[in-house]
């Protein structure tokens, strides 16, 4: 039977539940252009600037006229070039651990890392609120999946004990949690959570795409900010490069038997064209500038807490946010979108997020901060929310 494409369109419009794309006619920095308006960005997570910082954008340039644009194969055929190698060089010191392997993609980076890690003589555990990559990436490796309740860690170590009780799933055992939710922008509880995987033998998968570049005293991350051993034995992480680096790719980090491992055994890696080799040295001129200009990650969370407290004192309902993401619920899909189409109108850009990116109830407008952002902007970002806010009855 032929899908019917245009009925299920129109049931998401009238559930307030149907997105579009528009194109931003600007690069990635605190204000955006699309339609032809120029509005202050909200919605990036392009928290250091980096995207379109010059010594990044120059390091493409170059790699690009000695290496060309494709990398024009698989990795493992010849698709691995220079600067791939030098990235993951600069990825394992960063990150002070033996071992990196990059991905085309953040997204990829999941599909390939967990079914490599679990299969369907294992049990995976998830936090609820994970992201799709993760949960897709959970159910297609085959392994016995159970969520727990988000950063619930007595409930994980309930599902732990039940499972040594019953005697089930005699295979090996994954958690797996984000580092910073990228929805709530909420931490995990990532110390309590590696006790209960060493009481249980299991490993700790940390996705910390939003953690990389902007938590820690370095920039290292959600294991630094909570001061715990990178080469803890029941800790792997991955993260992106596009998001506080800059570019775009995902990485893993961790022993080099681990990295070996899904050289030889991850789909998503074997199969899958190296990705370009500027974008490769343009994510290592980004981890050179986070580790030797610390003030910018300073900037970023100076502006955080403008931006938090002046949400809070105008009233509005916040998650327990951590990060430099700053969602403001407001319940319903239909007031979401009346609350983004009232800042648009005046210059703010923070499109709504609905289900099933969140649950339901959930709705929000996800504002995310960033190190470039200036006083003068966050001012405006303020009074129009308290604008925009009155108008549809969002405090």
């Amino acid at each position: 039977m032929a899908h019917d494409f245009e009925r299920k369109i129109q049931d998401m419009e009238a559930q307030h539940l149907r997105r579009r794309l528009h194109v931003a006619e600007s690069p990635a920095g605190t204000t955006i252009t699309i339609n032809g308006r120029r509005c202050i960005a909200m919605a990036s997570n392009n928290y250091l600037g980096l995207a379109n910082h010059p010594a990044v954008k120059q390091a493409a340039v170059d790699a690009i006229a000695q290496w060309g644009v494709g990398a024009g194969a698989a990795r493992l055929l010849a698709g691995t070039m220079p600067p791939h190698a030098q990235l993951e060089h600069a990825l394992a010191k960063f990150k002070q651990v033996d071992a990196a392997l990059t991905f085309a993609t953040g997204y990829m980076t999941n599909l390939g890392l967990v079914p490599a890690l679990a299969d369907r003589d294992d049990l995976i555990l998830a936090d609820r609120a994970c992201h799709a990559s993760l949960i897709q990436a959970c159910r297609i490796s085959n392994a016995a999946l159970r969520v727990f309740r988000h950063n619930d860690v007595d409930h994980l170590d309930t599902l732990l004990q039940q499972r040594r009780s019953r005697r089930r799933h005699t295979g090996s055992i994954l958690v797996v949690t984000e580092g910073v939710f990228s929805m709530d922008g909420d931490l995990a509880p990532l110390p309590e959570l590696l006790t209960v995987c060493r009481r249980h033998d299991a490993a700790l998968l940390v996705d910390d795409a939003h953690g990389t570049g902007v938590m820690g005293q370095h920039g290292r991350g959600t294991v630094e900010h909570f001061d715990l051993n990178p080469q803890d034995p029941n800790l792997i992480q991955m993260g992106t490069l596009s998001k506080a680096l800059g570019a775009a790719g995902g990485y893993v980090v961790g022993t080099t038997g681990l990295k070996d491992y899904l050289i030889n055994t991850s789909k998503a890696f074997i199969y899958t064209t190296a990705a370009p080799p500027a974008i490769a040295a343009a994510a290592t001129a980004a981890l050179h500038i986070i580790r030797t200009d610390p003030d910018r990650r300073a900037r970023l969370w100076a502006n955080r807490h403008y931006l938090h407290t002046a949400l809070t004192d105008m009233g509005f309902q916040l998650t327990n946010t951590q990060s430099a993401i700053l969602p403001i619920i407001v319940t319903s899909p239909e007031t979401a979108m009346a609350f983004s189409r009232a800042l648009h109108d005046a210059g703010i850009y923070a499109p709504a997020i609905r289900p099933p990116t969140v649950p339901k109830d959930s709705s929000r407008l996800r504002l995310t901060v960033s190190s470039e952002h200036t006083e003068k902007q966050l001012r405006l970002v303020c009074e129009a929310l308290r604008k925009a806010g009155e108008t549809v009855g969002v405090s």
